[in-house]
């Protein structure tokens, strides 16, 4: 029996794997990004951190504070108290995207997803107020709910809910709720995509077992969706966390960079920017620097809670 004949190999490929060919061009594509990241993020992110110990006199470094500036932010007037009140805003905006935005994007994408000829068209148009900036979302909605010339209230006298034409941006107890529901009306459109791309990966074949073994349409979505779309729940809780804590255009757009009226608008991101650029502080720089490392600290730790809570969750489930 004759023996095997060795084929040659090609040339210029030895014992070396696919990965190892490839890294160097991995790594010349990675290149412009990381460079991106650590001019743009990384470095101002180590400079504020950096400001935050140091006590400032305009644009001068004075000498070193410590944790001079935190105290003054957690326990000194007026930043103690506009503190707590624009984070529990910032808690109250991410509730109602939870509420409203998130749980209604669900429900939005489920319908869309039995629907074959008119589901992209109804996805690109609950998702362009998502394309459009939030602060032309803002004035355009500061506009329609204007008490003096706003369609809004127009709408509601012309139809006889004269009671109902309300002072929409003026009242403190309804002020914060207008920018719940207009941020959860610009954004509807994101979790409504994501969702829809996620049951789209769910196989058909699951339900349809389910469906053959009895299983009603309210089973099938409790114990077979939503298991499904752990990961996918995971991403944009984690996701409109990051955007709740991080509000401003909104809320600016609406009611100013005061928080108006009386405060009850206010958010985190209004105060670093009043802290950083109105306030007329002489460390201005100092403070607002120690607000914004707080801030990005809390959002880190709770990031880190929430994805590992959903990936427990998700180990369990699998």
């Amino acid at each position: 029996m004759a023996s095997p004949v060795a084929l040659p190999r090609p040339k210029g490929r030895g014992n070396r794997t696919g990965t190892a060919l490839t890294t160097p061009t991995a790594l010349l594509f990675v290149l412009p990004a990381l460079v991106l990241f650590a001019v743009l993020i990384l470095y101002p992110m180590v400079t504020a951190l950096s400001y935050s110990f140091f006590e400032w006199q305009g644009t001068s470094q004075s000498g070193f504070a410590g944790f001079a500036n935190y105290a003054t932010l957690l326990f000194q007037e007026p930043y103690a108290s506009s503190l707590w009140n624009a984070f529990g805003h910032n808690l109250l905006l991410f509730l109602g995207a939870i509420v409203f935005q998130n749980s209604l994007g669900l429900g939005i994408a489920t319908l869309l997803h039995r629907r074959r000829r008119t589901k992209r068209l109804f996805q690109t148009i609950f998702a362009l107020p998502y394309l459009v900036s939030p602060m032309v979302i803002g004035y355009l909605w500061s506009l329609m709910l204007s008490p003096l010339f706003g369609p809004v209230n127009a709408i509601l006298r012309g139809v006889g809910l004269e009671s109902m034409a309300l002072p929409w941006l003026g009242d403190p107890k309804l002020a914060i709720w207008v920018i719940v529901f207009v941020s959860a009306w610009q954004w509807i459109g994101f979790p409504i995509l994501l969702y829809g791309a996620a049951l789209g990966g769910i196989p058909e074949e699951i339900e349809e077992a389910a469906s053959l073994d009895g299983a009603s349409a309210g089973k099938r979505f409790r114990y077979i969706t939503i298991p499904m779309l752990v990961p996918t729940i995971g991403i944009i809780t984690v996701l409109t966390f990051i955007g709740s804590m991080e509000a401003m255009p909104i809320p600016f757009a609406l009611a100013g960079s005061n928080g108006a009226p009386a405060g009850s608008t206010d958010v985190m991101m209004l105060l670093f920017y009043r802290t950083a650029f109105e306030s007329g502080n002489a460390n201005s720089i100092g403070i607002s620097s120690a607000l914004a490392t707080v801030l990005f600290l809390f959002i880190l730790l709770i990031s880190v809670v929430i994805t590992s809570t959903m990936r427990r969750a998700e180990r369990k489930l699998f």
